[in-house]
């Protein structure tokens, strides 16, 4: 892989030997580029659009703006690069409140570097890759309504999803095949009546479906 094609990538952490430790990680993989990395939102505000990077990794608690608030300027600011959360917080709330500002994954910094560096190949694949915690959470916190038009195959599809898992590992995970599943999100979509995976996410949280 060319220098060009690399994953670029940018992190902004204000511990300075972590966030030195992950740019030595990632930069030292082959594949990957660290592009800039910053100890703030507002630092990294003043750079990070001329970066352009694909992923960036951003921790919770920031001097200033925290993490969680910096998540949507920063979409404004880059609304194509995927942003996975790095933290040591595994509280529900900043959870939900992090994926619902539009965080596409959550690790905690305990996660080991090579999950780190597969989780940000996943986000590429449009996964959104969560500590096994995290998920459990997730899935947890969804009370089910008897009342859904969904099959169960549809349901577990959709949970899955909304773990952040890509339509190609829900496929492995569940012994079928690419197109099935794309079938079947296809139908979940028009049971839903909506366009879009976060919609649908949504539309079956807000009904309890999943």
């Amino acid at each position: 892989m060319s220098r060009d094609l690399d994953i670029k990538v940018c992190i902004i952490e204000d511990d300075e030997t972590i966030r030195e430790g992950y740019a030595f990680l990632i930069g030292n993989t082959k594949g990957y580029k660290i592009v800039g990395t910053y100890p703030s939102y507002e630092e990294a505000a003043k750079k990070i659009a001329h970066d352009d990077p694909d992923v960036l990794l951003l921790d919770v608690e920031l001097p200033g703006i925290s993490g969680i608030d910096a998540l949507p300027k920063l979409k404004k600011l880059l609304p194509d690069m995927h942003i996975l959360i790095l933290t040591v917080y595994e509280q529900d709330m900043l959870i939900f409140r992090a994926l619902g500002n539009g965080a596409a994954g959550y690790l905690t910094k305990n996660t080991a570097p090579e999950k780190i560096i597969s989780a940000i190949h996943e986000v590429m694949e449009g996964g959104g890759p969560m500590s096994a915690h995290i998920a459990r959470m997730v899935i947890s916190s969804f009370q089910r309504s008897a009342s859904t038009p969904l099959t169960r195959r549809e349901t577990e599809i959709l949970e899955q999803i909304a773990t952040g898992k890509s339509r190609k590992r829900i496929a492995q995970e569940l012994f079928i095949d690419l197109e099935t599943v794309k079938s079947h999100i296809k139908n979940i979509y028009q049971k839903l009546d909506v366009h879009s995976k976060a919609d649908a996410i949504k539309t079956a949280k807000d009904n309890k479906f999943i």
